[in-house]
């Protein structure tokens, strides 16, 4: 928790956010689990079960994500408060493709006459990741809640991620499609590039004919938008590190960033994005 002005702050995010257990332990980030269901049962995300345990699932079924149990949420928040904690903040998952946002702003709500505010980062992944950590930092600073409110949602107007997927098969399986053409000209080969939109939703930014072209296209919309700014990066992956570290070197090269971080995706988006995901966040520094 974080002290600020004679208060004990709690940071609360959701398994979704991407960030490695180092991480989420150096700055004391709480984190609640979205769900999986599959044949052999109901699982939360990353506690039980792993990206790989996830991929080999895919090998014989899709199953299904399920947004946090409310009482994982309100234990969380009831353990806090027993911690000592006066205030919480927590920034969720984009309520444009989860429930989590609206499950959790209703459940803060019986938490009155504790302050938990509730923020919704209209994004995922390590886009998720770097608000959470932009936070994290701006509190261990000093800065009050509502100051640090203000920050994350500005800063979210300075972010972009995308990735390319192999096949869209998983997105529309799992009614994740959003602004994504359906039919992209599966005998051409044709792969869109998508983003995260400002209300959240993915939609496309360019095409390629392609994995490797639509990546090409990718990239260079970073290097144009973002040449010569200070930024965060991350970069992202399903089950394809070799190539999102050499993915992380390109981009190293053209951008000014001062961190980065790799990252799998977790099994609750690698369900709805599959094996082989390339991706990329990046986030001005204000």
């Amino acid at each position: 928790m974080f002290r600020i002005h004679g208060e004990n702050v709690a940071l609360v995010t959701d398994s979704s956010c991407d960030l490695d257990d180092e991480m989420l332990a150096k700055y004391d980030i709480r984190v609640v689990c979205l769900r999986l269901s599959t044949s052999q049962g109901e699982f939360r995300d990353r506690l039980e079960i792993s990206q790989d345990e996830l991929y080999e699932v895919l090998k014989t079924e899709l199953p299904k994500t399920s947004l946090p149990l409310p009482e994982d949420v309100s234990d969380l928040y009831r353990q806090l408060r027993s911690e000592g904690c006066d205030r919480i903040l927590h920034i969720s998952i984009s309520s444009g493709l989860s429930g989590t946002f609206n499950m959790v702003r209703m459940i803060a709500d019986d938490f009155a006459p504790m302050p938990i505010h509730v923020v919704d980062s209209k994004t995922l992944s390590c886009g998720l990741g770097l608000l959470v950590l932009t936070a994290a930092e701006a509190l261990q600073a000093g800065q009050t809640v509502e100051e640090v409110v203000d920050l994350v949602e500005r800063t979210r107007t300075t972010q972009l991620g995308t990735f390319v997927i192999r096949t869209l098969e998983y997105l529309r399986k799992g009614g994740r499609i959003g602004l994504v053409e359906g039919v992209v000209g599966s005998l051409l080969q044709i792969k869109p590039v998508i983003f995260v939109n400002d209300d959240g939703v993915y939609q496309t930014l360019a095409k390629g004919r392609g994995f490797s072209k639509a990546l090409g296209a990718m990239s260079e919309e970073f290097f144009r938008r973002y040449a010569g700014k200070p930024v965060r990066l991350a970069i992202v992956h399903g089950n394809a590190r070799e190539e999102a570290l050499k993915l992380r070197d390109q981009f190293m090269e053209h951008l000014h960033a001062v961190s980065c971080m790799v990252c799998p995706v977790s099994p609750c988006l690698a369900i709805h994005t599959g094996p082989g995901l390339l991706g990329a966040i990046v986030q001005e520094i204000l």
